[in-house]
């Protein structure tokens, strides 16, 4: 059931009211929808402030570490006076300031493929903040399960892509990755690569709730940040998926 907006609401929002197709309508659905943030880091801290700031009803920040000073760079929700908190924690107290119209969830405590389909549980879409890629999986196979979109971001250096799982209606990250990469402990990267990305996650986001212009279900779009360019790729659905093909796993 959707929500009515109040008055700071409409004054709060006013310009993203004035988006074609967007409206009073489009952002009563943003006020209602649920979204889990998975990772509180360099992807996921700027993604749930965009989110929260553009008025999503209900956020979950799920992350189960503490800011240590190398996370600073790009982790923009912590800052020096937060080093040992946690993440999650931090998230709920910054989100609640940028927006006081929206609830903001915090759960400090591991994802796997034990407890996914918990954290999952009643929401409307998922975005990747995850720092590894055996989260990710975890997190693909948990949105094919309970079939709710899933806003897929990876970042290395200077490099990212970013795409749009659709359960049912397109690939999943198992079918675009049949092998998942290697986890590992630290990687390169700069801040701005996870905040472009992130940004590109929650215009997905956003319009996938809203319902406005395609989306890159069935694409991935890659960016290399040495010689600034782009190249948007098309995947395509693998019937013999073992994640998608037969929703089973977990």
């Amino acid at each position: 059931m959707e929500k009515p907006l109040s008055d700071s609401e409409i004054v709060r929002y006013d310009r993203q009211l004035m988006i074609p197709g967007w409206g009073i309508d489009g952002q009563k659905k943003l006020k209602s929808s649920r979204v889990v943030v998975i990772g509180a880091g360099g992807l996921g801290s700027p993604a749930s402030m965009y989110l929260a700031a553009a008025g999503v009803g209900h956020l979950k920040v799920v992350d189960k570490d503490r800011y240590e000073l190398s996370n600073l760079n790009r982790q923009l929700l912590g800052w020096q006076k937060d080093i040992g908190r946690l993440k999650a924690e931090v998230a709920k107290e910054k989100l609640e300031a940028i927006n006081p119209e929206i609830r903001v969830e915090a759960l400090a405590v591991e994802v796997t493929k034990e407890n996914i389909l918990d954290v999952l549980g009643g929401a409307d879409l998922a975005v990747d903040g995850a720092d590894n890629w055996s989260l990710r999986f975890i997190v693909n196979e948990g949105c094919v399960r309970l079939q709710i979109p899933f806003i897929h971001a990876g970042v290395q250096g200077l490099f990212g892509q970013v795409t749009t799982i659709m359960p049912r209606l397109g690939p999943c990250l198992a079918c675009i990755m049949p092998r998942p990469p290697p986890d590992v402990d630290r990687f390169p990267v700069v801040g701005v690569t996870p905040g472009l990305f992130a940004m590109l996650e929650v215009m997905e986001a956003l319009k996938t709730i809203v319902g406005i212009g395609p989306s890159l279900v069935g694409k991935i779009l890659i960016f290399n940040g040495e010689d600034i360019s782009f190249d948007l790729l098309e995947v395509s659905k693998d019937p013999k998926c073992k994640v998608c093909g037969k929703v089973g796993g977990l």
